[in-house]
């Protein structure tokens, strides 16, 4: 059998570059106070020996671990993973995250704390405790719990709050998501329809007002009445198949567009019109919110507002490592815009005669 090879270790770095174990440290930290002229010996012998940084190795200066720890909702996402729908939202922080991590020398970790928990704030404390994490980043409803941000900022943990633009501590991100209920109901809004319904999502969620808030907006911009055209849900597929009752069949004249705040809803909206003996899109157009994959495949595959998960955790990466170096950081909400992903869900109003044969 072959030797096995030995691993290249910071003592091989800093025995062929003639430093010290505290000199190689340093570099490896990004310290300001090393030279450039040792900064490049150092890492030319990095890269000559193909040594890789370890946690371990980067903590000898103490100050910092390395290690972002992202904060998801646990009952919702164990259900979304149970259910296996095709819901992406931890694969699309994993994806934005762990990659910008990687950039920097950073790990990623993501941990599930249950908000309506009596006890989230001693749970997230000794999670704390055990991976004492560089920052935080909370999606929501953690992002604007004030037990969790209160708990980071007292302990000075530098923390991103993704779905969030309340004034208070914290690096705030937003999806922009009044503006791309805006975009779904003006898409709408241009094909022809006046009777667009909007399925809320669940009210622990700050971003569900916004959404309504702008579909409102677009509707009153267009000189439209948004009485009895607004249903209650909870991003439940339940939820979604009460509301499209309510829309298409406790109206005198019913809707002729849905706009849903999640794919599972937007699906339940498809059902319930089938059963109905309508037609996507000839009776009923819809448009969706998140486009994660489970919505491609629909038949026919649905229009909707993208969510940028990915892309915001990535930003909410490069803004807590950025803090931690020192370097300044947006006092206002960050905005990572959503588009619209036209499919084959939508399309103009059918001419109201031939709706009423």
């Amino acid at each position: 059998m072959g030797r096995r090879r030995q691993a290249v270790t910071i003592r091989h770095v800093a025995a062929d570059a003639g430093v010290s174990l505290q000199t190689v440290s340093r570099v490896i930290n990004d310290h300001p106070r090393v030279s450039d002229k040792m900064r490049k010996s150092v890492q030319a012998s990095i890269d000559k020996l193909g040594y890789v940084p370890s946690i371990a190795a980067q903590r000898m200066s103490g100050s910092r671990s390395y290690l972002i720890l992202a904060i998801n909702d646990r009952d919702r996402t164990i259900a979304d993973w149970c259910e296996r729908q095709g819901t992406d939202w931890v694969d699309q922080m994993l994806l934005g995250g762990m990659l910008k991590c990687a950039e920097f020398g950073y790990r990623l970790m993501i941990e599930l704390v249950d908000t309506h928990s009596d006890h989230v704030e001693r749970e997230l404390r000794a999670t704390i405790a055990a991976l004492q994490p560089d920052g935080v980043i909370l999606t929501p409803p953690h992002s604007e719990n004030p037990l969790i941000t209160g708990l980071l900022s007292d302990q000075k943990i530098t923390f991103a709050r993704i779905g969030s633009i309340a004034e208070g501590d914290g690096i705030a991100l937003t999806m922009d998501d009044e503006h791309a209920a805006r975009l779904a109901t003006e898409h709408l809004l241009a094909l022809g329809h006046r009777r667009i319904g909007f399925i809320s999502g669940s009210s622990e969620y700050a971003l569900s007002q916004w959404r309504i808030d702008g579909w409102r907006a677009a509707m009153a911009a267009a000189g439209l009445d948004c009485r009895g055209l607004l249903a209650e849900g909870d991003f439940s597929f339940e939820s979604g198949l009460r509301a499209a009752g309510q829309l298409l069949n406790g109206a005198s004249e019913p809707v002729t567009a849905i706009i849903a705040s999640n794919d599972r809803m937007t699906l339940a909206c498809l059902e319930f019109a089938r059963d109905k003996g309508l037609a996507i899109p000839a009776d009923l157009s819809l448009v969706s919110f998140d486009n994660t994959p489970i919505i491609h495949f629909a038949q026919p595959p649905l229009t909707a507002i993208d969510q940028p998960v990915a892309e915001t955790t990535a930003r909410a990466v490069e803004l807590i490592i950025a803090a931690q170096r020192g370097q300044p950081v947006p006092d206002e909400p960050v905005i990572v815009p959503a588009a619209l992903v036209e499919r084959q869900s939508t399309a103009a109003p059918r001419p109201a005669i031939a709706r009423a044969s």
